[in-house]
């Protein structure tokens, strides 16, 4: 699959990257259908949040549907 990918401050790159995986309950396996870059993005672009590490993967704005989910049992 396609996904952004921080590499450094200022070097976020368009690559392609393992498919996802259901590893927990929790978890689920998404198809995007629609985008959009949100303010966090733009601090992690400035390099201004120490946590990230070449090759993380970023992105969490988006309008998807779901394709699998895990075993999630709601209480």
């Amino acid at each position: 699959m396609e996904a952004l990918v921080f590499h450094d401050k200022g070097d976020i790159r368009c690559e392609s990257v393992p498919d996802p995986q259901i590893e927990d309950a929790h978890d689920a396996i998404i198809k995007v259908t629609a985008r959009a870059i949100c303010g966090s993005d733009l601090h992690i672009f400035d390099g201004m949040i120490p946590e990230m590490r070449s090759g993380d993967v970023i992105g969490h704005e988006t309008t998807f549907e779901v394709l699998r989910s895990g075993a999630t049992t709601r209480h």
